[in-house]
């Protein structure tokens, strides 16, 4: 039993990162980004490019360079991220909400078949794969790389969540969540705003990227397509557009695997995921922390 709950906790901290940044968007400016796993995905690739001029250091850990990696994968993703947003997103941000959601699902494809044109179709072999000897406690085999990961995933929440909800820019964010227009008349600069959002966003699923790269040891050009599903799942059972609803779905989905990995079998993991999510949507459709909003005309 607890060794199904460590892998679930373990899985559902990267589900969380990336979560957050679909939960986010879709507060701010009510968009489903689609491309949001890609950058994921993309995060991994970077990272991947970064070690190659970093071969020198390897020398000093593999954990050192990762973090270090890590950060310049998060500002690379964080820019690509706002670029995306300037070019794709912002034309539309007055019209209809389907013609967003199409161009979402097109950047996610141009993300996809880019790094393919790149890098191949093939799987590549990370370069540093974190490893480490179980240590049971209480029946439960942990690895030093789990507890890192873990540790670094839940100070990047943790980090968001003083940012969003102590900062003077974290405000600026709340009010345009509230009310865009109403926070315009009051002199936020809603575009600044924002780039800042899908810059956060961005970076914290190239930051997933990133550890999962290092801790499954390959990557390869579809990988951010399950995983944003998953994640979109995560945010919708937490109550999409909360951010403590993002981190608490992101659990219950690892969760769920892992005990339907369990019970069902590997096979099965995906199907108990999503069937379940189609129960919970039947049954409460505003998530978890979520909380039903009448829109104004």
């Amino acid at each position: 039993m607890l060794q199904l709950i460590w892998n679930g906790l373990f899985v559902g901290s990267f589900y969380a990162l990336v979560a957050l940044g679909y939960s986010m968007v879709y507060g701010i400016i009510k968009l489903l980004n689609f491309a949001h796993g890609d950058l994921y995905m993309l995060g991994s690739f970077l990272a991947f490019v970064v070690l190659g001029g970093f071969t020198g250091l390897f020398g000093l850990g593999s954990i050192p360079v990762l973090l270090l990696v890590l950060l310049i994968t998060m500002l690379l993703t964080g820019g690509i991220g706002v670029a995306i947003e300037r070019i794709a997103y912002r034309p539309l941000r007055t019209s209809p909400r389907l013609a967003a959601l199409i161009t979402a699902v097109g950047v996610s494809f141009t993300l996809e078949y880019a790094v393919r044109q790149i890098f191949g179709a093939s799987p590549l072999v990370f370069p540093i794969r974190l490893q480490g000897d179980p240590v049971t406690i209480l029946g439960a085999r942990i690895t030093m790389p789990q507890i890192v990961l873990m540790v670094v995933a839940a100070l990047l929440m943790f980090g968001l969540q003083r940012y969003v909800m102590h900062s003077r820019e974290g405000r600026a964010m709340r009010a345009i969540a509230l009310d865009q227009k109403a926070s315009l008349l009051m002199g936020v600069n809603v575009n600044r705003v924002i780039s800042r959002t899908f810059f956060i966003g961005s970076a914290l699923a190239g930051a997933a990227g990133v550890m999962a790269a290092a801790y499954y040891g390959t990557i390869d050009f579809l990988m951010g397509f399950v995983i944003g599903l998953k994640a979109f799942t995560a945010a919708v059972i937490g109550g999409i557009g909360n951010l403590y609803g993002a981190m608490l779905g992101g659990i219950v989905l690892g969760l769920l695997e892992s005990f339907g990995t369990s019970w069902f079998g590997g096979q099965w993991r995906d199907v108990f995921a999503f069937g379940f999510l189609i129960l919970f949507l039947v049954f409460r459709p505003t998530g978890l922390l979520g909380e039903r909003v009448v829109e104004r005309v």
